[in-house]
């Protein structure tokens, strides 16, 4: 099979570029995957291949640009010039544009490739009906809010026309189905990035640290992390070093910036900028606690999947999809108050203080992660390609054979 896979891809900043990543990643490794095209946006830095020699043959075509308006036909032309036999699209409503028109035009691409006949799966990491779309900062408007998800309900349409629409959480599978009367969702985890050897759990020398990882800006707020360590600082003696390890969102750009010149005056708080994939396993291997510092959610949680790779204790709020993926995927953490300073302070200091229970919680989160390992999840997918491809092979023979039938016989 020659696998397409429509993504962003590191270096980019892109939403999901972890994740593509790591889906080329293992789908190389996959015996029927022969050839992977990587269609993805523009970098200035080359892209990150490093495993290539390893695996099947990888062609890297970067074909569009975050929010530009022409996106669709670039991507439909590379789908073109390369003939792909099958295309997976990773995507988010927001995936080719923090603008209106860019980021819609973007998410007809799975329509046209499907109509070519071209087997096409797309993987939607969130709907519209679960984005809270003032806490996702796209508008805070009430009407926009309607006129917003009436658009992302036609282009779910658009969307749900691919051969195989796939979902990470069980909860978008029923809301698809009864909303669209869709047949063709499939409930695919989102895996774990990496299963490295179990740590031993031990935490290096020096102050602890307490990180957030990802986009910050939108749902995901810094604040209320620095707040809540200035508290526990001011009634316990614990060491603790502040790590906001990512970027800002596209749609808070200086964000971070910001945040760093009002907590100048916060000692041991560091902000890392862009995690290289190098980097990571340095990142999270490091900290004594990964915090999510959500106010709503917007799909599964890959940080989550990597804290759990690393066997790290968490504390996140109970909250949307993120809870639900708690419950599913069997990983847990102590919960907090959204956007409650004190709620959250009492998370952390309860696992930084007592380390048989931080201990605990990183044994479950690394059994949870190593259950779901990316290779699993690559191979899930192209079991569902190669039906579709059978699939569409029975339909050709079947019409065939239907037309020789329907010939006028000879006098």
């Amino acid at each position: 099979m020659k696998l397409a896979i429509v993504t962003a891809y590191p270096p980019s900043k892109v939403t999901l570029t972890e994740y593509g990543y790591h889906l080329v990643k293992h789908f190389r490794l996959q015996d029927e995957v022969t050839e992977i095209v990587l269609i993805t946006d523009r970098t200035t830095d080359e892209k990150d291949l490093s495993f290539e020699e390893d695996g099947c043959k990888i062609t890297v075509m970067e074909a569009w640009d975050f929010n530009h308006y022409f996106n669709l036909f670039r991507i439909l032309n590379a789908v073109r010039q390369t003939n792909p036999d099958a295309v997976l699209f990773n995507l988010q409503f927001l995936k080719f544009g923090d603008k209106k028109i860019p980021a819609a035009l973007g998410l007809l691409a799975p329509f046209f490739c499907k109509i070519q006949g071209i087997p096409t799966i797309s993987l939607i990491h969130n709907i519209m009906e679960q984005v809270d779309l003032e806490n996702a900062g796209i508008t805070q408007n009430k009407l926009l809010q309607k006129v917003y998800n009436f658009i992302g309900s036609m282009l779910t349409r658009f969307v749900l026309a691919s051969d195989v629409v796939a979902v990470t959480i069980s909860k978008y599978v029923t809301i698809l189905e009864k909303k669209y009367k869709a047949r063709n969702i499939a409930l695919i985890p989102h895996g774990s990035f990496e299963t490295p050897p179990e740590p031993d759990y031990s935490l290096p020398k020096g102050p602890k640290q307490v990180m957030a990882f990802g986009k910050f800006g939108t749902y995901k707020r810094v604040e209320v992390l620095i707040d809540a360590v200035e508290m526990i600082r001011k009634r316990s003696s614990e060491d603790i070093e502040i790590v906001i390890a990512g970027t800002d969102s596209p749609n808070t750009p200086g964000y971070l910036e910001e945040m760093a010149n009002r907590y100048a005056h916060v000692p041991q708080l560091r902000f890392t900028g862009y995690v290289a994939e190098e980097d990571v396993p340095t990142i999270f291997g490091e900290s004594a606690v990964a915090v999510f510092p959500y106010t709503s959610t917007t799909g599964s949680s890959g940080v989550l999947h990597q804290a759990g790779s690393y066997g790290k204790a968490v504390a996140l709020p109970d909250l949307g999809d993120l809870g639900i993926l708690v419950r599913e995927e069997g990983y847990t953490g102590e919960f907090f108050e959204p956007n409650n300073t004190a709620s959250l302070a009492h998370a952390i200091q309860r696992i930084l203080e007592d380390d048989t229970y931080r201990i605990a919680l990183g044994k479950t989160n690394y059994k949870a992660a190593c259950s779901l390992p990316m290779s699993e999840i690559t191979q899930m997918y192209t079991d569902y390609f190669e039906a579709i491809r059978f699939k569409n092979l029975h339909e050709k023979l079947s019409l065939e054979s239907a037309l020789k039938k329907e010939e006028p016989k000879p006098y």
